[in-house]
C-alpha cells in the first residue's frame, strides 16, 4: 500500500463535502508531475484530505477506489483522475505550520513542493502526522 495527500480548497471541495458524496472522483488536476502522482495510485491506497489555501491543514483521510482514468472535465484530454471515498477524519487537524516545525517531515513534498495538489508521504511520514493528528494510522 502507498500513501498520498491530497489537496482541495474546502470552498470547491472540503472534507464535509467528501463525507456527504461517501465516494467521489478526485478531478481537475492539470498539472503533470501531480498528474503522475494520480496514476501511480493503486486501489486501497490511503491519502490525508488537505484543506488548502486559508486552513492549511490535513482534515481527513480517504481510500482509493478507482485508479486513474479520463478526467472529463479535461476538454483536452490529457489529464485524469481517480475516485475517493472518505474514511475518516482525524482526531486533531494537523496545520502546515506545524508539519513544518516538525523535522522529522522536512521532506515530506508537501514542504518541498509546496504547489502540488497530489503528493506521495512515506510510510514513515504517514505514521508520524497520524500520531500528531491522534489518529490510528490503518
Amino acid at each position: 500500500m502507498a500513501y498520498w495527500l491530497v489537496k482541495s480548497e474546502p470552498n470547491a471541495w472540503s472534507w464535509e463535502d467528501q463525507v456527504r458524496a461517501g465516494r467521489e472522483h478526485w478531478d481537475g488536476v492539470r498539472n503533470y508531475q501531480a498528474a503522475n502522482n494520480l496514476k501511480a495510485m493503486k486501489k486501497g491506497d490511503l491519502a490525508f484530505f488537505y484543506h488548502s489555501v486559508k486552513e492549511k491543514r490535513i482534515v481527513g483521510i480517504v481510500r482509493i477506489v478507482k485508479e486513474y482514468y479520463p478526467d472529463h472535465t479535461d476538454p483536452s484530454g490529457r489529464f485524469g483522475m481517480v475516485d475517493v471515498e472518505a474514511v475518516k477524519p482525524v482526531n486533531r487537524p494537523v496545520t502546515l505550520a506545524e508539519i513544518k516545525a516538525e523535522p522529522r517531515l522536512s521532506d515530506l513534498a508537501l514542504v518541498r513542493q509546496s504547489r502540488l495538489s497530489v503528493v506521495p508521504v512515506t510510510e514513515e511520514q504517514w505514521k508520524l502526522i497520524c500520531e500528531m493528528a491522534e489518529t490510528d494510522p490503518s
